[in-house]
């Protein structure tokens, strides 16, 4: 009982102020990720019933229209915790904000790597017509805007509208690390296509940027691939499949929320399901992976995978894999053995020689390539220079990728792997990618990193909770400059549980802070406290 009191006395505490009007202005700038610079006041501002879209003086003409849906978003967004009243009271105009002013440089909406994401946003205190204010060189930047402006805005229960709160305010922004992702596991259970989206939906309330998909695993090939039809028949069932339609509805979707898509094919290891539609691709019926290394049709069909793959996934890179791979059973089987023979070749050799030749492939269809840390591990120095290492085992790993002069993306397991339900939020907030990495120049080659979603224990029943709020703690790590980073993550505890009640009220199944991964909330609450 002296717990749940202390609970309540601390409530009473945040909400207690000398009076009303207070109480109804957040005392803290809410802001998940924390922008680079941001200047604000005391004040206030209603939203307009009609607010609106301004672009006058933009190069961009939307034809797409990806800033009109995001726009719309935002005000169905800010709106949707609260039933819209009719007949209340006027609010002076000079109080109101009437819209969103967005000016962009670029006439582009292309979506890649290295985009420009930076944005400012001004909205002021009074004027008349009275608009905030939104620059940024691509459209992605504004989306980033309007989803900081989102988390200005709060339903007021008095005047039953939506207030500005923290006026006048500028913000200038950007993101400190260009490669921010989230990899989801559709093998080990598949995940229904409004689970992706659902999850692409939060990714951009957090910043992140690009979605990992990992596609296919030794378990199941749920995909359809035009070029070898019968692949798919390693899905779990004729319900449990993609189709490459799809998958070009994902990618579009995601391009909307300013998200890359990253396709994964990992070979030559966790591929027994391919397989199932093609059993040539098994070294023997006892040998099921690695793929079969001494045939030809195995590179002819991943050749294959990676041409229709340039159809729809466009983002410049493509994940090949090349993890945990055993060749003791190549070295057993009699007609690969031969084969080896012939080569000169041991099996880490031909290890080497398939990587190496996947990575050809994927070039030749114009990629650029990523690679688990294994590659980098055995035969590093042998990877061509394009390589990214995806460093996931060593925590010293990252170091070498860079000195090397080759690029690296941080995934460390201890850290960030949220299939581990003991890797608490505070340890998320706190891994550095550039630990041990002092040079500018090797630092430019650490692109940024990600969080693992791998789905042995993940279905659409709890993915999202096991995804949210740890991800919203590396995303901050991976967007918010290094000098603004709290050195202890329980200095940010409550803008991070408050995230986490922004991301409830937005319909995202986000687990407490409290406790493990996705732990059950330990009591009755407020949200704020949980």
């Amino acid at each position: 009982m002296g717990g749940r009191m202390l609970i309540l006395c601390w409530l009473v505490l945040l909400i207690s102020v000398d009076d009303a009007a207070a109480a109804e202005v957040p005392r803290v700038l809410n802001i998940w990720p924390m922008p680079a610079s941001v200047n604000y006041g005391d004040g206030r501002l209603h939203f307009s019933p009609e607010l609106q879209l301004k672009t006058e003086g933009s190069r961009f003409d939307d034809g797409s229209g990806i800033l009109e849906d995001a726009f719309s978003r935002t005000v169905d967004i800010i709106r949707g915790s609260h039933a819209v009243e009719n007949n209340l009271p006027k609010i002076e105009s000079s109080l109101a904000l009437k819209g969103i002013h967005v000016v962009i440089a670029s006439p582009s909406d292309e979506l890649q790597h290295g985009i420009n994401e930076s944005y400012s946003l001004q909205v002021p205190a009074k004027g008349s017509p009275l608009y905030a204010h939104i620059e940024a060189e691509t459209v992605y930047g504004a989306l980033h805007a309007l989803q900081t402006f989102s988390q200005l805005c709060h339903f007021d229960i008095k005047s039953r509208g939506i207030l500005v709160h923290h006026v006048p305010l500028t913000i200038v922004d950007q993101p400190r690390f260009p490669y921010r992702g989230v990899l989801i596991d559709t093998s080990r259970h598949y995940q229904p296509l409004p689970m992706i989206k659902k999850v692409i939906d939060s990714m951009a309330y957090a910043k992140l940027n690009v979605l990992h998909w990992h596609i296919v695993d030794t378990q199941s090939f749920p995909l359809e691939i035009p070029s070898f039809p019968r692949l798919w028949d390693g899905a779990y069932s004729v319900s449990e499949r993609y189709t490459f339609a799809d998958a070009a509805e994902v990618v579009s979707y995601a391009k909307k929320r300013g998200i890359n898509v990253l396709a994964e094919i990992d070979v030559p290891g966790h591929a027994q399901s391919w397989g199932v539609g093609y059993p040539s691709l098994w070294p023997s019926e006892d040998c099921k992976e690695p793929l079969d290394v001494s045939n030809e049709f195995t590179f002819k069909l991943i050749d294959g995978i990676l041409s229709d793959f340039s159809k729809i996934f466009k983002y410049k890179f493509v994940h090949l894999g090349g993890d945990e791979v055993n060749t003791s059973c190549w070295e057993t089987t009699p007609h690969v053995q031969k084969w080896l023979r012939e080569k000169g070749m041991t099996g880490p050799e031909a290890y080497q020689y398939f990587v190496l030749r996947a990575q050809k492939i994927a070039l030749s269809r114009g990629y650029e390539i990523i690679n688990w840390e294994e590659t980098f591990n055995n035969f590093g120095s042998k990877l061509d220079r394009r390589t990214i290492v995806h460093n996931w085992l060593g925590s010293n790993v990252a170091p070498a990728v860079v000195k090397a002069g080759l690029r690296c993306i941080v995934s460390n397991q201890d850290k960030w792997y949220l299939d581990h339900l003991d890797a608490l939020w505070e340890g998320f907030y706190s891994n550095e990618p550039l630990t041990n990495i002092s040079d500018p120049a090797q630092q430019a080659l650490v692109l940024g990193g990600e969080v693992c979603l791998w789905g042995e224990h993940v279905d659409a029943s709890d993915l999202e909770q096991t995804l949210w709020p740890r991800a919203a703690a590396a995303a901050e790590r991976l967007w918010t400059p290094y000098a603004k980073i709290a050195r202890r993550a329980e200095q940010v505890r409550q803008r991070l549980a408050y995230f986490r009640c922004l991301l409830t009220q937005r319909g995202v199944a986000a687990a407490p802070l409290v406790g493990f991964g996705r732990s059950a909330p330990v009591e009755p609450n407020s949200c704020y406290l949980q």
